[in-house]
């Protein structure tokens, strides 16, 4: 049995007591290529924030079976400010900075290191230029490239592939490749199942409630599809808020 990194034990995450994610149980191994999907309004990207630590569980527990430094994450483009006046090398660097601290500066080899990351990405000669100038895919390489600084074991991606073109799609899943077979972790949030097919061995299928966790073909079965979408046509978003359990 493949040794697990992280564990989620019966987890309840909710925004002012409404859930968003309900007693969801299972564990992410270590070393593992795997896709989140999930009809609209699933908790796909609430799963992550709670993995983070950033959304705190309601209820049940998180297990991170490494430190936290060691995770890296990607979030939504749509959550990015693009026109902060930085340039793509300073960008990279940030990587860096998760790693020695905003005091710690920047050594000449990191300099090195995010112009080589940039290169992986097809973004070699880029360094010098402001973010801002950068279309949608080539800022995903950016980021992409700034996330390889970071060196970390756990790479969680929050749709890492929405709105970019095709062939920097193919690049930067080329690129996630290179990382799992590296022994890296990667979970990603997704919504093309032919890409997750092609690309992700596991999927963890959400509709707010687990629907199925394992190998992609098996999950992504039209009848657990069906059962996600009937699950989240049925949701209440109205329903009273949890009531915390009192004590006996």
């Amino acid at each position: 049995m493949s040794e697990a990194l992280v564990s989620l034990h019966n987890v309840t995450l909710a925004y002012r007591r409404h859930p968003a994610v309900h007693h969801v149980s299972g564990t992410l191994a270590r070393g593992s290529l795997t896709a989140v999907v999930g009809p609209n309004g699933a908790g796909k990207s609430t799963l992550l924030k709670g993995i983070l630590g950033q959304l705190p569980a309601q209820e049940g527990k998180v297990m991170l079976h490494l430190p936290a430094s060691c995770i890296a994450y990607l979030p939504q483009q749509s959550a990015l400010e693009r026109q902060f006046p930085i340039t793509v090398l300073d960008a990279v660097l940030l990587g860096a900075w998760t790693r020695r601290g905003l005091l710690g500066g920047i050594a000449h080899g990191e300099r090195e290191r995010a112009l080589t990351a940039l290169g992986e990405v097809g973004l070699s000669g880029f360094a010098a230029r402001p973010v801002g100038t950068l279309s949608v895919g080539q800022f995903q390489r950016v980021l992409f490239a700034r996330l390889m600084m970071q060196d970390a074991e756990l790479i969680l991606l929050d749709e890492p592939f929405n709105a970019i073109d095709a062939r920097t799609t193919a690049d930067l899943l080329a690129l996630v490749h290179r990382w799992h077979a590296a022994g890296r972790t990667v979970l990603a949030v997704l919504h093309d199942h032919q890409q997750v097919r092609a690309h992700f061995p596991s999927t963890l299928l959400l509709a707010r409630r687990l629907i199925a966790w394992g190998d992609s073909a098996e999950v992504l079965s039209a009848a657990h599809l069906q059962a996600a979408q009937d699950m989240i046509e049925a949701w209440d978003d109205h329903a009273r808020p949890c009531a915390p359990e009192l004590a006996a």
